[in-house]
């Protein structure tokens, strides 16, 4: 790297003014792995009863959802393992905290069975779409969006209203109907692009 001569005297590159693409690359990743690994303890927090704990340690992984997705876009450091590992964490961490909150009667067990059976239908289908067709560019539908805000927004409540003694039962009643209503519709929506796509894929073949 050369430096900057002035007045007859060299001098080195301020280091605070260099940017290194590879080093901004890696923070999203970093705090997409973090969340990863905040799921088993998440899930922990929770198998104890820890519900004010994990209330906040889940409230904390959600605004590192925010914080990497805002990062990647701000600094173009958008990579292709991060496209992987951004939704496989958040799927570990809502799967786990919500099959977590089933087994211990806090969410009724028919909305985990659909939530989990939604996640594996979307991964199964990438799978085989990728082993049958072709590549497939993950793009997350704006249904998935207000799937996945609606499942956080009710893990939240479920955690901070039994780890702060509140009674939040109407709103809950509310919440489960959004979440069970936008995990079908968005299930639908999914088989319906992918399935286009498979025949489109077909077609060129």
């Amino acid at each position: 790297m050369k430096g900057r001569e002035q007045f007859g005297v060299w001098s080195a590159p301020r280091r605070d003014s260099v940017i290194k693409p590879m080093s901004i690359k890696i923070i999203p990743n970093c705090l997409t792995l973090a969340r990863l690994l905040a799921a088993p303890v998440a899930v922990w927090m929770i198998g104890e009863n820890m519900m004010a704990s994990a209330f906040w340690f889940f409230a904390a992984a959600a605004v590192t959802d925010a914080v990497d997705g805002a990062i990647a876009k701000l600094f173009n450091a958008c990579t292709r393992i991060g496209g992987y590992l951004d939704p496989l964490a958040d799927k570990a961490l809502l799967v786990g905290v919500y099959v977590s909150l089933g087994f211990a009667g806090y969410l009724p067990r028919w909305l985990i069975i659909l939530v989990v059976f939604r996640d594996f239908m979307i991964v199964g289908g990438a799978v085989l779409y990728e082993l049958a067709i072709g590549h497939l560019v993950m793009r997350p539908l704006l249904i998935s969006k207000v799937n996945t805000l609606g499942q956080i927004m009710l893990a939240g409540m479920v955690l901070g209203g039994h780890g702060f003694d509140m009674n939040m039962e109407k709103a809950l009643d509310v919440m489960i109907v959004f979440v069970s209503g936008t995990v079908v519709l968005s299930a639908v929506a999914y088989g319906w692009v992918w399935g286009r796509a498979a025949l489109a894929g077909s077609d060129n073949a």
